[in-house]
């Protein structure tokens, strides 16, 4: 458990501590944003190996609570629901995303996921994150999950601070028509949903990937996600 623990604060703090941060902004101006993205990318990679090891040497502590019928339900939905910000988020330009700032520059970029959240990906990693502590009571899943959780929900703004730092009001124009919470900006009355601007591959692509993954589940994980 100690190095499970040790691979999660090291995953947060790559995380945490430089992306988004004002260091990100230093270690950039320093040897410039394709080095940066090189070594962090790197660094990443190396932290979510040692993550996942560490994760499956730590399992086998008795649970705090179990899977049951209704909550194995409940997580099914939450995964659809998760694919289905994570697949069409991936799939649509925007300037929250890696290297994709020039998106800003399109007059109508604000269509589609955007209405919903700028920020489609992480917040499906979210619920992803929250679905799975719901049905894994151990205390591994518990590190592994609920670090996710929190680096997806803290990830939202720290993403949001680092382009208005660098972006400054290209940035505030698109964020005053957006929503970081999901359907919030709808719910204020400063967009509008339109399913059909998402674009139906995207949602089929979505429930394709997620029903591909329910089914190879025990396959991929070890573990049965369908009843």
């Amino acid at each position: 458990m100690l190095n499970l623990l040790a691979a999660a604060a090291f995953f947060l703090a790559i995380h945490l501590l430089v992306s988004g941060t004002r260091v990100r902004d230093a270690l950039t101006g320093r040897i410039g944003q394709g080095p940066y993205l090189g070594l962090f990318s790197l660094s990443s990679i190396a932290g979510l190996a040692w993550f996942g090891f560490a994760f499956a040497a730590a399992r086998g502590a008795p649970a705090y609570w179990d899977i049951t019928p209704v909550t194995r339900a409940i997580q099914l939905g939450l995964m659809l629901a998760a694919m289905l910000l994570v697949v069409p988020g991936l799939a649509t330009p925007n300037p929250t995303s890696v290297k994709q700032e020039a998106a800003l520059d399109r007059p109508d970029l604000v269509k589609g996921m955007l209405r919903i959240t700028r920020h489609p990906f992480l917040w499906g990693v979210a619920i992803w994150a929250a679905g799975h502590l719901l049905v894994n009571g151990d205390p591994a899943s518990l590190v592994l999950f609920g670090t996710m959780l929190v680096l997806a929900l803290i990830g939202t703004r720290m993403i949001d601070a680092k382009r208005r730092r660098a972006l400054g009001a290209k940035w505030d124009g698109f964020a005053a028509q957006t929503s970081n919470i999901p359907f919030a900006a709808i719910a204020a009355g400063r967009q509008s949903f339109s399913l059909g601007e998402i674009g139906w591959w995207r949602i089929l692509l979505g429930v394709a990937v997620w029903a591909l993954l329910a089914w190879a589940h025990p396959y991929l994980f070890g573990v049965r996600a369908l009843p």
